[in-house]
C-alpha cells in the first residue's frame, strides 16, 4: 500500500474486474482492504486521497 499516494482503483490480475472506491470512501484501500489507508490510520482523515495545495 502506497504511503504517499492514494489508489482510485484496482484492476484484479485474474478476473480483470475494476475495483473503485464505494460511496464515502477515500480509497479502494478503505473500501476493500483488510486496513484503512495510512491517513486514515493516523488520524489524517482532512488531507487524506486529497491533493495538498
Amino acid at each position: 500500500m502506497p504511503t504517499d499516494a492514494c489508489q482510485w482503483f484496482y484492476e484484479c490480475e485474474e478476473c480483470h474486474t475494476v475495483l473503485r472506491p464505494k460511496p464515502g470512501d477515500c480509497c479502494v484501500f478503505c473500501s476493500y482492504g483488510s486496513v484503512p489507508c495510512p491517513p486514515i490510520q493516523s488520524g489524517d482523515q482532512a488531507t487524506c486521497c486529497r491533493p495538498e495545495t
